[in-house]
């Protein structure tokens, strides 16, 4: 009887383990190279989320594992994307800071029966792509759009456009383009560069031969933005003022000390601010600060790796910790929270993030640190740009 009672504790502690199992989620991003502070925020807005919510859900306990993409390069996102889910067998792919790295991965997702949760790239189609593809995020329609109005709101009246050539470069153009030409304003230029760009003094000449009034500008966040901006001031185009306009992506907190006073008074719109003034926004940034290590390396990917999370934790709660992608992803549609950057929702035929663009203004804060300064918001915007895509 002794046996038996032991045998059958044994069976239901056996049955409980089997019921507990470890869900794993593949980030891809880019962890070292000129890019790497865009990885160490993904990690941070993930980790804040995990200390401030648990590891576990249920039974269940999530595990995160980082594969690096220094640069853009689709062939190997794809190949890291194949390896998380055949040989480390993870139920979600999320990360993804360049929109041709999230694109390769799309074709694999059906039979991967995996989810992928944009936590960057920011390319409108992206979404269309596959239906098992959720954003938390921004694209640059959503972001780029609203600029148009306040350009034209100034009085002014010719830009000249200045993106990289890629797919979000491309996406910003047409959407300040189609913004700003519904307003009545002129597009007297549009310069598309190659992504790997560093040299902007041939660009800026160009922005002052051109006779407009503004220039549009998007660069991916990092080197690139640093150094335009820079360029922007010390070619006197701010002193000519010629008035820069742009997304978020060229003022992004981690450089605003760096580039210092030539900033100041920069125009940008964009889906979140460090400064932003909430409960739940000071509540992140100490938790991400504390990720970190260095409060003041902390940017805009982390709130998209945190809500990235957040979306995530609700697809295992919903799937009960099975793997089952349709499900996962049938569950956080129309699903709303209170973020960091403020009221936001998963819109349920596009799965792309409904969220408020703020116009923000670089200024000095109390304390004499450097922010981009909320000074308007534009509540609820979805992505114009999916509309483009049809």
């Amino acid at each position: 009887m002794r046996q038996l009672v032991l045998a059958a504790a044994a069976a239901i502690i056996m049955g409980t383990a089997a019921c507990a199992d470890t869900i794993k989620v593949g980030v891809v991003g880019p962890f070292s190279g000129p890019f790497a502070l865009q990885g160490k925020n993904f990690k941070a807005g993930i980790d804040a989320y995990m200390a401030t919510n648990g590891a576990t859900i249920g039974d269940n306990t999530v595990e995160i594992i980082y594969r690096d993409l220094p640069a853009a390069d689709p062939a190997k996102s794809k190949a890291l994307a194949q390896e998380l889910v055949v040989k480390e067998k993870v139920q979600y792919l999320a990360g993804f800071y360049f929109t041709p790295d999230a694109m390769a991965v799309t074709p694999i997702l059906k039979q991967a029966n995996t989810p992928l949760v944009i936590m960057n790239a920011a390319t409108s189609a992206i979404v269309t792509k596959s239906p098992l593809v959720v954003r938390t995020s921004f694209t640059l329609w959503q972001t780029a759009m609203p600029m148009a109005k306040v350009a034209f709101d100034k009085g002014i009246k010719k830009v000249i456009s200045v993106v990289s050539d890629y797919g979000p470069g491309v996406d910003a153009e047409n959407a300040f383009k189609a913004g700003f030409e519904k307003q009545g304003g002129e597009i007297v230029e549009a310069i598309r560069m190659p992504l790997a760009t560093n040299d902007f003094s041939p660009i800026m000449q160009r922005i002052k031969d051109s006779g407009a009034e503004g220039v549009f500008a998007f660069l991916p966040s990092g080197p690139p933005t640093l150094g335009f901006v820079k360029s922007y001031s010390e070619n006197g185009l701010k002193a000519a003022g010629i008035q820069l306009f742009a997304t978020g992506d060229l003022t992004q907190e981690s450089d605003l000390p760096a580039l210092g006073e030539a900033a100041l008074g920069i125009l940008t719109t964009y889906h979140y601010a460090v400064s932003h003034d909430s409960p739940e926004n000071k509540a992140f940034v100490a938790a991400a600060g504390k990720a970190l290590g260095n409060p003041a390396e902390l940017t805009f990917p982390a709130v998209g790796a945190y809500d990235g999370m957040h979306v995530i934790y609700k697809m295992i709660e919903a799937t009960g910790g099975k793997q089952d992608a349709e499900k996962a992803v049938e569950a956080v549609k129309g699903l709303s929270w209170m973020s960091p950057r403020g009221p936001v929702s998963i819109d349920p035929e596009s799965r792309h993030i409904t969220e408020n663009i703020y116009l923000r203004e670089v200024a000095k804060d109390a304390d004499g640190k450097y922010i981009n300064k909320e000074i308007q918001t534009f509540e609820k915007q979805g992505d114009p740009g999916l509309a483009a895509t049809k």
